[in-house]
C-alpha cells in the first residue's frame, strides 16, 4: 500500500530525460514501479488508474515490472511541437487522426484475416469497432479499437519516430504478398497521433498485438523529450489511446462536442463508431456502393443530408467509380434549383473531398472546379497525396488528375442528358447556364473551354423559335466548305430577325445563333474556337465583306449624285461620328447600318461603363464607326431631294440640335440603336420629339 501511495504522489512518468540529443539505451535500469493488473481496465475504459484513486480498489494482484526510458530523436522532437502548436488549423482534428488510425488498424485486422485463414485471434474478432469514451470529471477522452494492436517493437518504430508509418511498411508488404486490399489503409505518413499533443498534456497508449503469444504494452509520454514503455497484463487485443487533456481543453471531454466532430469528420468510416455505448456514425458510404444497388429513396435522403436540407430531391445523379488515371469514387447531385443569383456569386464548392471515407475538406475546392460549385455531393479518392496536415492538400498532378476526371465525368453526364430527355435538359440549363458561362470564360485552357461549350444551348435561325441547339449539333449540319460557326447577339427573336444585320447576312444562307443572354456576347469571345472552327459575329463577318460597298448608279439617284450625298452627310454628322461611310447592296430594309471592327468586343466593354467613366466623344473615338448606306432606300432617296428642292428646310434641320441634322441624326440613331450602341436614349427620344415638333410646325404653317 505504501508503494500504491508512493506511486500517486511521485508521478515519475513526468520526469525529462537529460540527454537531450542522444538516444538511450533500450532498456533504463531505473526504478522499478508498481504496476496493477489490468482486469479491470477495459471494464471502465473511462477511468485512469494513474488519475483515479477509486480505481485501485479494483486492483487483484500487483507486482513490480521495469518499465523503459526512451528519448525521442531529435527530429521528431521537432516535428511534435510542429504538429502540436502550428501544423493544424482546427485543433478537433485530432480526432479524426485518432479515429483514422482506429480505422486503419482493424483494417489491417480484416486484411490480415483475409490473407492468413490459420490467424487464429484475428479470426476471433467478430465485432470490429472503434469506441470512444468522454469523462468530464476525470478530463480524460478515451480512443480504443480492436483492431490488430501493436507489439514493442511497433510501439517504439511508429510512436517513437515521426514519419514512420506502420500502415507504410503494411501496406508495402502486403503489396509484396499481392493483396487485392492493400488501397483500404489510411495513414500514409504516421504523424496524426501526435496531432493530440496539441490538447493533450499526457498520452498513455494500451495496446496488444493480435496474436496468442503477443503481450501487452503501455506507451506513455508528455511530449517532451521522452516516453516511456511498460509491459502490462490482461490487456486486450487492440489499442487504447487515453487523453489526459491540458487546462482549458476541456471541451474535449465533452459527448456533445465530441459527436459534432465525429458527424463532421468521420461520419462515413467503415466501422462502426460508439461514443459512450451509442452508436454515431448511421449514414451509409453510397458512393462505396454498387451504382445499382442504391434506390431513388436511398439517394435522396443522401442527398438532403449532403445538402443540409429536410426537403428537395436532387435533379440529377451522377455516380461513378473511376479507377484510371486515378482511384475516385463519386457521389454528386445536381439541384433541382440553384441559389439566387448574388448567393451564386458567393457559394463555396458544395462537394466535400474524403480520403478513404475520412473528410479531407468540407469544400472540395481543389478537385471540384469554381463553375461546378453548384454540385452536392462526395469525392473520395484514395490516391490523393497528404502532407503533414490532412488539411493542406498538397498541390500535384494527382490533384490535377482527379479534378480532371470528375469536371469529364460531370461534362459527359450532362451531355448524354441533353440527349437522352431534351426538355428536362432545357429546364436544367435555364437555371445552371451562367455557371457554364463563367466556367468558359474563367478558364486558362482552350480545351477546358471547348469541354464546357459542349453545354451550351442556343436558338437558331434555322428552327422554330423555342427549339435549342448545342454548338455540336450546328458543327454537324454546317454547309460544305463552311469554316465558321455566326452568331447574332440580340435581345429577343423578333428584334434578332428585324435586325439589319441578319438582313444582310440571310441571302448567304448560313445558319446563325441567336444569343438572347448578354453573358454570351462575352462568353463566344472568350471561346473563340469550337472544334477547330472560329466563332463569327454576324457583324465582324460583315465588317471584312466589303465586296459590295463600290458606289453604283440606282434608278433614283446618279453615281455623282450618291458621292455627294455620301459627302454631305459625312459633312453634316462629323468625322467623330463617322469615321467612314460607304454605300451598300446588303440592306433592303434599312436605309443604313453602322458597322465597327469587333463590335462584339467593344459592345461588351462599353455596357461596363457609367456615363462618368466615359465621355460620349470618348465613345465615338474608341468606336470609329462606319456608317454603311442603302442608296436604294426611300428615306435615302427623299434626303437627297431634300437638299436640292428646299435648301432653307435643310438648314432649319441641321440648326434644329445644333450642328446636327436632326433627321440626319435620327437616321444615325436608328443605326446605333440596331447595333445595339446606344447609352443615351433619354437624348435619342429627345431628338425624335424635336423633329416630330417640327414637321407638325411646319405641316401647320
Amino acid at each position: 500500500m505504501k508503494r500504491l501511495l508512493g506511486l500517486l504522489v511521485s508521478n515519475p512518468l513526468g520526469r525529462h530525460c537529460s540527454h537531450f540529443g542522444r538516444t538511450l539505451p533500450a532498456l533504463s535500469t531505473g526504478p522499478s514501479r508498481v504496476a496493477p493488473t489490468f482486469d479491470w481496465w477495459w471494464s471502465t475504459p473511462n477511468r485512469s488508474i494513474y488519475t483515479n484513486p477509486r480505481c485501485l480498489a479494483k486492483m487483484e494482484t500487483q507486482r513490480e515490472i521495469p518499465y523503459e526510458k526512451h528519448e525521442f530523436r531529435a527530429e521528431t522532437r521537432m516535428l511534435m511541437d510542429i504538429v502540436a502548436r502550428s501544423l493544424y488549423s482546427h485543433k478537433e482534428v485530432f480526432v479524426r487522426e485518432l479515429v483514422s488510425n482506429a480505422s486503419d488498424a482493424l483494417e489491417k485486422l480484416r486484411t490480415t484475416r483475409l490473407s492468413n485463414t490459420n490467424a487464429e485471434s484475428a479470426a476471433n474478432v467478430d465485432d470490429p469497432k472503434i469506441t470512444i469514451y468522454t469523462d468530464k470529471l476525470e478530463k480524460t477522452l478515451i480512443i480504443q479499437d480492436n483492431g490488430i494492436g501493436m507489439s514493442k517493437d511497433d510501439l517504439i518504430a511508429h510512436l517513437g519516430t515521426i514519419a514512420k508509418s506502420g500502415t507504410a511498411d503494411f501496406v508495402k508488404a502486403m503489396q509484396s504478398s499481392g493483396s487485392a486490399n492493400v488501397d483500404q489503409l489510411i495513414g500514409q505518413f504516421g504523424v496524426g497521433f501526435y496531432s493530440a499533443f496539441m490538447i493533450a498534456d499526457k498520452i498513455e497508449v494500451i495496446t496488444k498485438k493480435h496474436d496468442p503469444e503477443s503481450k501487452g504494452y503501455r506507451w506513455m509520454s508528455e511530449g517532451a523529450e521522452c516516453y516511456e514503455i511498460e509491459e502490462v497484463n490482461n490487456a486486450e487485443c487492440g489499442t487504447k489511446i487515453i487523453c489526459h487533456l491540458k487546462p482549458g481543453e476541456s471541451e474535449f471531454a465533452d459527448e456533445q462536442r465530441i459527436k459534432e466532430v465525429l458527424t463532421k469528420y468521420s461520419n462515413f468510416v467503415s466501422f462502426p463508431i460508439y461514443l459512450n455505448d451509442a452508436r454515431v456514425n448511421k449514414v451509409q458510404a453510397l458512393w462505396r456502393c454498387d451504382p445499382k444497388e442504391v434506390t431513388d429513396e436511398m439517394h435522396k435522403e443522401f442527398y438532403r443530408f449532403v445538402s443540409h436540407s429536410q426537403t428537395g430531391e436532387p435533379r440529377y445523379t451522377i455516380h461513378f467509380r473511376a479507377e484510371a488515371p486515378v482511384d475516385v469514387n463519386a457521389l454528386l447531385y445536381v439541384p433541382d434549383a440553384p441559389t439566387d443569383f448574388i448567393g451564386m456569386l458567393q457559394m463555396e464548392v458544395g462537394v466535400s473531398l474524403y480520403c478513404r471515407r475520412i473528410l479531407i475538406q468540407q469544400s472540395a475546392k481543389d478537385v471540384i472546379p469554381s463553375w461546378l460549385r453548384f454540385l452536392k455531393g462526395v469525392i473520395d479518392s484514395e490516391d490523393i497525396p497528404l502532407n503533414l496536415s490532412r488539411e493542406l492538400l498538397q498541390k500535384s498532378a494527382i490533384l490535377n488528375k482527379v479534378k480532371a476526371v470528375v469536371t469529364s465525368k460531370v461534362i459527359k453526364y450532362l451531355q448524354d442528358n441533353m440527349k437522352k430527355d431534351p426538355e428536362k435538359y432545357e429546364i436544367f440549363y435555364s437555371h445552371f447556364r451562367h455557371y457554364f458561362k463563367e466556367g468558359i470564360i474563367r478558364s486558362e485552357t482552350q480545351e477546358e473551354k471547348e469541354n464546357i461549350a459542349k453545354l451550351l444551348l442556343f436558338e437558331s435561325s434555322n428552327q422554330r423559335p423555342g427549339i435549342k441547339i448545342s454548338l455540336r449539333d450546328y458543327c454537324d449540319r454546317m454547309q460544305a466548305g463552311q469554316r465558321e460557326i455566326y452568331y447574332l447577339n440580340a435581345p429577343s427573336r423578333l428584334l434578332a430577325e428585324s435586325s439589319p444585320y441578319y438582313e444582310a447576312i440571310k441571302e448567304k444562307n448560313f445558319e446563325i445563333l441567336f444569343c438572347f443572354d448578354p453573358a454570351d456576347e462575352v462568353t463566344l469571345l472568350s471561346l473563340r474556337q469550337f472544334d477547330r472552327k472560329d466563332l463569327v459575329s454576324v457583324e465582324n463577318f460583315l465588317n471584312r465583306d466589303k465586296s459590295d460597298t463600290e458606289v453604283l448608279e440606282t434608278s433614283e439617284l446618279s453615281k455623282e449624285e450618291l458621292k455627294k450625298l455620301l459627302d454631305w452627310i459625312k459633312t453634316t454628322l462629323g468625322d467623330r461620328k463617322v469615321n467612314e461611310i460607304r454605300t451598300t447592296q446588303k440592306l433592303t430594309t434599312y436605309p443604313c447600318m453602322i458597322s465597327v471592327k469587333e463590335l462584339g468586343a467593344i459592345r461588351s466593354f462599353l455596357r461596363a461603363q457609367t456615363p462618368e467613366q466615359l465621355t460620349e466623344e470618348q465613345r465615338l473615338m474608341l468606336l470609329k464607326p462606319t456608317l454603311e448606306v442603302n442608296p436604294k432606300h426611300p428615306v435615302i432617296v427623299k434626303l437627297n431631294q431634300l437638299m436640292k428642292s428646299d435648301p432653307s428646310v435643310a438648314i432649319v434641320i441641321v440648326e434644329q440640335v445644333g450642328n446636327y441634322s436632326s433627321g440626319l441624326q435620327l437616321i444615325y440613331d436608328n443605326a446605333l440603336i440596331s447595333a445595339g450602341l446606344v447609352s443615351d436614349v433619354q437624348s435619342v427620344v429627345g431628338r425624335v420629339n424635336k423633329l416630330i415638333t417640327e414637321v407638325v410646325h411646319k405641316l401647320s404653317n
